[in-house]
């Protein structure tokens, strides 16, 4: 039996393809998501993995979610913060609103999640935790000053707790996709698109089942070794 595994925001896109290649790994997977019952209840109809509505820039949220994931089927010995969520705006015009949100789920919230389970994992000696950063965290992008800084802040948060956790046992490592063709950037106009791609080296955008098999790969007993590290999977648009 495989390890019992959270994928936070794993029920569309990135997420719900990083949820079904651990499900296919053999763990005993969770996904997460903040609000959309409808897209939650379909994922798991279509694929059999459990869903958990929790808001993970809510710390007793967090709390009470990972307890009772737990309870329900034991100590969760693998977390991808895949959570995220965008408010773009340029940065005159941006609001404290705007700002607040997005570092709340996608910086807070990986401390969030990260800080209800570490404990356990330390205890255990055992624990694979996997963020999923953007390569706008590396690089910057105009109109996302609050993504950006969020997505840079997982990356200084990984290397730092994968010092801490090395000598337990637990291997803390980060994902940085490049533009990836989810429901989100298909839907932008074709001329758009275009444009995007042109900027990818390889010529095409990434699909989330690339994504997903870096993150099955650093969950993985095979990557006991590997921690502290980013992965970055643009197609070349952005060498770190």
């Amino acid at each position: 039996m495989g390890r019992v595994a959270i994928v936070t925001g794993g029920s569309r896109g990135i997420g719900a393809a990083i949820s079904k290649a651990l499900k296919e790994a053999g763990h005993q997977v969770v996904a997460t998501y903040g609000g959309n019952d409808e897209a939650a209840r379909k994922f798991t109809d279509e694929t059999g993995i459990e869903t958990a509505k929790c808001d993970v820039s809510d710390y007793e949220a967090c709390q009470k979610g990972i307890a009772d994931i737990e309870e329900k089927m034991g100590p969760v010995e693998i977390l991808v913060n895949n959570a995220g969520i965008t408010k773009d705006a340029p940065f005159h015009k941006m609001t404290p609103d705007q700002w607040n949100a997005v570092i709340g789920t996608n910086l807070t919230g990986v401390f969030n999640m990260s800080h209800n389970v570490w404990k356990g994992m330390r205890e255990r000696g055992y624990g694979r935790i996997v963020t999923i950063s953007s390569i706008n965290g590396q690089k910057g992008q105009f109109g996302q000053a609050n993504y950006a800084a969020s997505k840079a802040g997982d990356l200084g948060f990984t290397k730092t707790l994968a010092a801490e956790g090395a000598g337990k046992g637990i291997t803390v490592n980060a994902v940085c996709p490049g533009y990836i063709a989810t429901d989100m950037v298909m839907a932008v106009p074709e001329k758009v698109r275009e444009q995007i791609i042109s900027q990818i080296p390889v010529g095409r955008l990434g699909e989330p089942e690339e994504i997903a098999r870096c993150v099955s790969f650093l969950v993985s007993d095979d990557a006991g070794f590997i921690t502290g590290a980013t992965i970055t999977a643009n197609g070349g648009q952005y060498f770190a």
